[in-house]
């Protein structure tokens, strides 16, 4: 539209003409958007609010007296903010290169007077220390002709043909240089230790290579030797088997004969002679039953005939006392002892010779004299008896 102006979005539009500006400027700043200008009436231009770039390549002066040549890149811009734009607008509006001029020389003043406030090891040890106070110091003075700087960047710090860097990094580059052959000498230690590693494990595999195919040529000759005996070895198990299988046949028919002999000739043996052992048993038993019973019958017959001659054996008891003079020493009960010792005296006898009969053989008392104790056959007036009563002779 015939007199609509709108700035780009890095600049600032400034009209001049009509009112003043903010502050008493003797224009009003636009940004961002657009404004109708009168033509003729009113005049505009235009204020770059880009990134610009200084360079700054001085030779300072330390502490210590040693010139340094240093090297600095700035970066700053105009401000965005309306006074800003209107400083930085009244001083470079007609000649807006002029800030990187500017800007150089104010910063290249400022590194100067810090450099020389410090040591060369501070300066190359401490850049960023140099480069925040640089930008500190020089902040009020960029403020007020409308700039900011973003960064200060200081590339290169060099003495020269003095060699003091050079000297104060010495031990540096000793140590570094130190650490270098330390590491290469490492390095190709290791390389010959691996070189070692990889022999011996070449040597290792050879070797298990070597025992691997000695056990697979061994396995194959072993192999090949129970092929070659395989049938010999299975003839030789086979005849075995036969031999077994026929001595198995003739351990059953051993046992078979065996059994046949037991039950032919063993059995039969034995029965006959549990059949002997029975009969001998039967018969000792009844000759026992036997001599039990013509036992008992010799003790009945002799009791039989001691009863039968007990009349003899009183009678000879009687005869004996026939010459003898007997005292009666008490009357009829004297005659009565007399007659009862007497007859005492022959049951003793009869006793007597039941207990000789049982000790001695039977046979001697059948048909013989018996010879009974206490009594004798002798006649006269000499003979006497002995009693148990109170018999008194002369």
């Amino acid at each position: 539209m015939f007199g609509y102006r709108v700035p780009a979005p890095d600049e600032a539009m400034l009209i001049s003409g009509g009112r003043r500006g903010l502050g008493g400027a003797p224009f009003r700043v636009v940004t961002g958007h657009g404004k109708f200008v009168l033509p003729v009436f009113r005049k505009t231009r235009f204020l770059t609010l880009s990134m610009c770039e200084a360079e700054v390549t001085e030779t300072c002066v330390t502490k210590q007296g040693i010139a340094l040549h240093v090297r600095a890149v700035i970066a700053f811009k105009v401000g965005n903010d309306t006074e800003s734009i209107v400083n930085a607008g009244q001083r470079f509006l007609s000649d807006q290169d002029q800030m990187s001029v500017l800007t150089g020389r104010i910063f290249a003043g400022h590194l100067r007077s810090i450099i020389g406030s410090m040591t060369v090891e501070e300066i190359v040890t401490e850049r960023q220390k140099l480069a925040a106070e640089v930008l500190e110091t020089s902040k009020t003075e960029m403020a007020k002709i409308g700039l900011i700087v973003d960064s200060l960047q200081i590339q290169s710090i060099d003495d020269g043909d003095v060699g003091y860097i050079d000297a104060m990094s010495a031990p540096h580059k000793a140590a570094i240089h130190r650490a270098a052959q330390i590491a290469q000498a490492q390095a190709t230690q290791a390389a010959v230790e691996a070189e070692q590693v990889a022999a011996r494990n070449q040597a290792e595999y050879a070797r298990q290579t070597a025992v691997v195919k000695a056990e697979y040529s061994a396995e194959v000759d072993r192999a090949q030797a129970q092929a070659a005996q395989a049938g010999p070895l299975a003839q030789a198990h086979a005849q075995q088997e036969v031999l077994a299988a026929q001595t198995e046949l003739a351990e059953r028919a051993a046992e078979l004969r065996q059994q046949q002999l037991v039950a032919e000739i063993v059995k039969p043996a034995e029965a006959e002679a549990e059949r002997i052992k029975v009969l001998a048993i039967a018969e000792a038993e009844r000759m026992k039953i036997q001599a039990e019973a013509a036992a008992s019958y010799d003790r009945v017959a002799l009791d039989r005939m001691l009863i039968d001659q007990l009349p003899q054996i009183v009678k000879e008891a009687a005869g004996g006392l026939a010459g003898a003079n007997v005292n009666v020493l008490n009357g009829a009960d004297g005659l009565g002892e007399i007659a009862a010792g007497l007859v005492g005296q022959g049951l003793t006898i009869l006793d007597s010779v039941r207990q000789n009969l049982g000790g001695s053989d039977r046979s001697e008392g059948k048909g013989g004299q018996l010879s009974l104790p206490g009594l004798s056959s002798r006649s006269g007036s000499g003979g006497a008896a002995k009693g148990d009563g109170p018999v008194g002779l002369d």
